[in-house]
């Protein structure tokens, strides 16, 4: 009998657990699989802990695994995957906006054979803000034109995923990880199931717009060079316009006599230049940054409690 893990972030979802827990336990009871779902306590402030741990007493299914802060959903999954055993590995949300319900469905694309993932994609963003659903559709079509990893637009994290699979994806272990494109990286041949935008069944979204914002810059500078080659192409572009101004002032002070005036232009100029410089030299500054935390070889997380002793604790 095949086995399948599920693997559950959690911060702050004190609310959504024991619903999600009840629906999880109904969908995998109906197939024929062992399971064990791993629940990963992201530094929650609330009763997540507690709650996990009743489960885990009550039920021998339940794995939980505490980190000692709060490091991130990434670290969350990368948590997961490094000590789930199932021969079978997925990862949900613990909101239940990825249902359950979709598993059975999932496990039988697998077992036929003919794929090695299969994975969900938003067909709407109902209930979204329009604002983040418009920089969401940019933010997909920009990574896509200059990344070599194709990430599908309303790609979620929601799929599940043979053990060979889940392998490829833990011997990735760069310290900034963005696992919608190592997922895409990584390759091997996935069934997209489309799916309408799922409402939260208790409490609030933890991803505003500043942090979806910062996460999409992850994901460009982790799987794209473009912005560097932006830096370099427009440096060589305003050399040519400074040099081609320099042409026009000298030609027309020969032909006009009309002396070089213009203070306002020139600090507009100097200024746009200046801002110019600064902004390449951060976008030069974030690949520095990255590059840096990946040398220091920090662990991706930290587990201060688990329910099973055997779990790789640092990883």
């Amino acid at each position: 009998m095949k086995k399948i893990s599920l693997i559950i972030p959690c911060y702050n979802e004190e609310a959504s657990i024991p619903l999600f827990y009840a629906e999880a336990v109904k969908v995998l009871n109906g197939m024929d699989v062992e399971y064990e779902l791993i629940f990963v306590n992201d530094g929650s402030r609330d009763g997540t802990l507690r709650i996990l741990k009743e489960l885990a007493s009550a039920d021998s299914h339940v794995v939980y695994l505490s980190f000692s802060r709060n490091f991130g959903k990434e670290s969350a999954m990368y948590a997961g995957f490094s000590n789930a055993k199932g021969d079978y590995v997925a990862v949900l949300d613990a909101d239940l906006q990825h249902p359950p319900a979709l598993l059975p469905e999932m496990y039988a694309f697998l077992e036929s054979g003919e794929y090695d993932s299969v994975a969900t994609r938003r067909i709407n963003r109902k209930g979204e803000p329009p604002v983040r659903s418009w920089f969401a559709r940019r933010f997909y079509a920009l990574i896509n034109r200059f990344s070599e990893a194709e990430i599908i637009d309303g790609a979620q994290d929601y799929r599940l995923m043979t053990r060979e699979m889940v392998d490829a994806v833990l011997a990735m272990s760069e310290y900034n990880r963005f696992s919608k494109g190592i997922f895409s990286w990584v390759g091997f041949r996935t069934k997209w199931l489309p799916q309408e935008n799922t409402e939260r069944v208790a409490g609030e979204s933890k991803w505003s717009f500043w942090k979806l914002f910062r996460y999409a810059c992850d994901g460009i500078f982790s799987f794209t060079q473009a912005p560097l080659s932006i830096a370099s192409g427009l440096g060589v572009i305003m050399t040519i316009i400074a040099f081609l101004y320099l042409a026009f002032v000298i030609i027309k002070y020969l032909l006009v006599g009309d002396p070089v005036a213009g203070w306002a232009t020139i600090i507009c100029l100097i200024l746009f230049i200046g801002g110019l410089q600064l902004t390449m030299l951060g976008v030069i500054g974030q690949y520095l940054a990255k590059t840096y935390m990946e040398t220091k070889n920090r662990p991706h997380y930290i587990i201060s409690e688990a329910s099973d002793e055997n779990v790789r604790k640092i990883g």
